[in-house]
């Protein structure tokens, strides 16, 4: 069963039904339980149960997309310059329409800062999608999606990250870069030993979390420093991809889509419209509160 093409889908589809019935039904429980802070306060990691789902579980399957990159960029159907350019050009567009149609529907109000927040797209449901409606799809169709929906989401944490500075720690960016250039050094000074890659890796992602920018994307940068050929005698990047492919497929993505997948069923306003703070507003002004993934 879970080496068919549907099972990723479909355990994605399982968590996401499970999310709803538990937010809707029992929602107190549901909040508190991914409110719930746990970590180790002395070194910097204290966060809630969804927080560590979102910027360290995620890690994992933004680190198998990466490595799935790195694979078709160099030995894949992305291999030519011209190829890999179509999902670069589709998923700037990706990023630039939603900005602009934000700031068409709230020009002149408050709310259109916020206009870098519709630029990302969600690559976890994307692929999960994928194999679920197009399970036999062509290599090249899941690479493309992987590219477009992959680097839409990196140019939207980007802007977020740069275009709302305020938050952003240069220390620990430059942190997050240093270890990215330790893993270069290492590569080519022939470091075999996966250890100190685990331990720099982690590292990369620590100093990311505390930069201001999404903890993911350490996720990605490690992948795409993977070297494609062999390593030792063995294909480091197919080895790393059977090991790390199931955990991001059958852990990580759906543990998110439980944590994220929140739509209230029978919205609040029908119980309280008098007082309900969105009532007579448009639709998609209310669409953060009464719905996230």
């Amino acid at each position: 069963m879970l080496g068919s093409p549907l099972a990723p889908g479909l355990v994605l589809l399982l968590a996401t039904a499970a999310a709803m019935v538990w937010a809707n039904f029992t929602a107190d429980t549901y909040s508190s339980f991914w409110g719930m802070q746990f970590g180790w306060p002395r070194v910097g990691l204290h966060m809630d149960g969804r927080h560590w789902v979102n910027d360290a579980l995620m890690t994992v399957f933004f680190f198998v997309i990466g490595l799935e990159l790195k694979q078709e960029l160099t030995q894949g159907s992305l291999s030519h310059p011209r190829r890999a350019l179509v999902p670069v050009i589709a998923a700037v567009g990706g990023a630039v329409v939603p900005a602009g149609m934000f700031l068409a529907m709230t020009w002149g109000a408050a709310s259109a800062s916020g206009w870098g927040v519709p630029m990302a797209t969600d690559p976890a449901f994307a692929v999960g999608v994928l194999a679920l409606v197009a399970p036999h799809a062509p290599a090249g169709l899941r690479a493309m999606l992987l590219a477009i929906a992959t680097v839409d989401d990196v140019v939207a944490v980007l802007v977020i990250a740069f275009g709302y500075a305020q938050g952003l720690a240069w220390g620990w960016l430059a942190a997050a870069v240093a270890g990215c250039v330790l893993v270069v050094i290492m590569r080519r000074t022939g470091v075999t030993a996966i250890w100190p890659y685990l331990l720099v890796g982690v590292l990369v992602w620590f100093a990311t979390l505390h930069s201001g920018i999404h903890a993911t994307i350490a996720g990605v940068a490690l992948a795409l420093l993977t070297p494609a050929g062999q390593v030792a005698g063995r294909p480091i990047l197919t080895d790393l991809l059977r090991v790390a492919g199931p955990v991001s497929a059958f852990v990580a993505v759906p543990i998110f889509a439980l944590a994220n997948t929140v739509y209230h069923l029978v919205s609040r306003r029908y119980a309280t419209a008098p007082t309900h703070r969105c009532s007579g507003q448009s639709w998609w002004r209310c669409w953060p509160e009464n719905f996230s993934a």
